[in-house]
């Protein structure tokens, strides 16, 4: 029987060896790939209506203290003096809705973005290993109620994880990385380090020209910033308070009798003994510490190189006890339990309240207040809707990840890898080999823990953003094979 010439010129291709076209997608095929990744799957469904729950339970959003400065941004558009503004930029693009809930409808989406983000990581590790990793950051109560809160950390936690997971891949998007990076430290400042880090990375796997388009890529947007915040303040820089937090870390040991400080720094000492003393934050918005007594704003120029230059010397003078107090705070990021830190003002924020709260009273703005009710053209209250609202505090008992275990997590890719040098498997990386997946986010969590308590002060929400990046280090140290499929 003779052959279509259709038939023999689709033999001959199949018979050169030319690839066959891909499988289209179908049913079957897509049942398939949901049996091979249901743990995760299920996790994520799981996180996803834990969310759900919150926004019937919270309606539209909880409030803190910093929320009205991102709003007061959002209508009056200028640099601000403690807080970049990239979150208020996120605020404006969702102002068309009219709805705060908006923002946090987003915050949660970008919750569950970033633990897809995490799974799609930790492809290279095993399956039960990337599934693990993505479960802090989708069905931890402190995360999700951290997302309902009105404040940055949900965006840069998005921001920094997106722009580990590009530059992880087998073909990193510099620009787009570098322009994260840019976002994430717009948004918040503790991002600025991070670009050394992202840069670093390159430059270890000797890709110099990749390590500069990251620079730039990053700076580029900062520096635009940081010449609109010299066109506002005639100051050098994106925010005007770096020394004022110094300060107020220093203030935890200061001891002006060992400092002894010249006559215009005096007037920032304080009597008391440093254990008899308030929390660090205190020192930058309570009416009776020496640096809001000074004349003017507290973040004046002149007020914020004062204090700049006060803690510079309390360290220079104090190495042992600054060293002393930072490892002091960041031990509270590795604690079992969740004790009440900084006071229980600060603290009950982040706790699912039983009854519908008032506004923050500390640190007020009217201003802010009035602008908070034109961006949801109403009321700006939190409305506490039963049974959900209580179920979400029933689960916030058991439902969060103990700082210890977080300390765990952090010890296991340095362990597992010594564990292969003692054993004879894998070199540990050094400056001639390709540095291991996980060493990125593992450097980048411990420097998210470490920059707020060295600069500024400990804060349990500022720990949420690490947990990601360090499970995801995590996984990516157990992988001891090809990366899976």
């Amino acid at each position: 029987m003779p052959v279509k010439r259709e038939d023999a010129r689709v033999e001959e291709t199949t018979l050169v060896g030319e690839p066959e076209p891909r499988p289209r997608p179908s049913p079957a095929r897509a049942a398939a790939l949901a049996r091979r990744h249901g743990w995760f799957l299920a996790v994520l469904t799981l996180g996803a209506a834990l969310r759900v729950v919150t926004m019937l339970g919270y309606r539209p959003a909880l409030w803190f203290p910093d929320s009205y400065t991102y709003v007061v941004t959002v209508f009056h558009p200028r640099p601000d003096l403690v807080r970049p503004a990239g979150y208020s930029a996120f605020m404006k693009a969702l102002e068309p809705f009219h709805s705060f809930g908006a923002i946090t409808a987003a915050q949660h989406l970008l919750g569950l973005a970033t633990g897809v983000l995490v799974y799609w990581c930790a492809r290279r590790a095993p399956r039960w290993a990337a599934t693990l990793a993505t479960v802090p950051v989708l069905l931890d109560a402190y995360q999700i109620e951290l997302e309902h809160l009105l404040v940055s950390d949900a965006l840069f936690m998005f921001l920094v994880v997106a722009a580990i997971a590009l530059t992880l891949a087998d073909r990193p998007v510099v620009i787009a990385v570098g322009l994260l990076l840019a976002a994430a430290t717009l948004t918040r400042t503790v991002g600025q380090p991070l670009i050394v880090v992202a840069a670093a990375w390159f430059l270890l796997r000797r890709r110099v020209g990749l390590a500069g388009l990251v620079v730039v890529a990053a700076l580029a947007p900062v520096i635009a910033y940081g010449g609109w915040f010299y066109a506002t303040y005639h100051r050098v820089g994106i925010v005007g308070a770096n020394g004022a937090f110094l300060y107020a870390r220093t203030m935890s040991f200061a001891d002006c009798a060992k400092m002894e400080p010249p006559p215009d720094l005096k007037v920032l000492c304080d009597p008391r003994p440093p254990e008899r003393r308030p929390p660090s934050q205190e020192y930058i918005w309570a009416k009776d510490s020496p640096l809001v007594a000074l004349p003017d704003i507290t973040f004046t120029e002149e007020n914020d190189e004062l204090a700049g230059r006060f803690a510079s010397l309390a360290i220079r003078k104090q190495p042992l006890d600054y060293a002393a107090s930072v490892l002091s705070e960041l031990g509270r990021s590795f604690v079992w339990g969740r004790p009440v830190y900084p006071d229980h003002e600060i603290y009950d924020y982040y706790e699912f309240p039983a009854v519908s709260p008032q506004p923050p009273g500390r640190w007020a703005a009217q201003l802010g207040v009035d602008l908070g009710k034109r961006y949801e053209q109403g009321p700006i209250g939190t409305e506490v809707v039963e049974p959900y609202a209580g179920w979400m505090r029933a689960y916030q008992d058991v439902g969060r990840l103990p700082g210890t275990v977080l300390l765990a997590v952090l010890l296991v890719p340095p362990a597992l890898a010594i564990r292969r040098r003692l054993s004879g498997g894998r070199r540990l990386a050094v400056l001639t080999d390709e540095p291991p997946p996980w060493l990125l986010p593992w450097s980048t969590a411990v420097l998210l823990l470490v920059v707020p308590p060295a600069v500024a002060e400990f804060d349990y929400r500022y720990v949420l953003p690490a947990v990601p990046l360090a499970c995801l280090a995590a996984a990516l140290a157990t992988r001891v094979g090809p990366r899976s499929p």
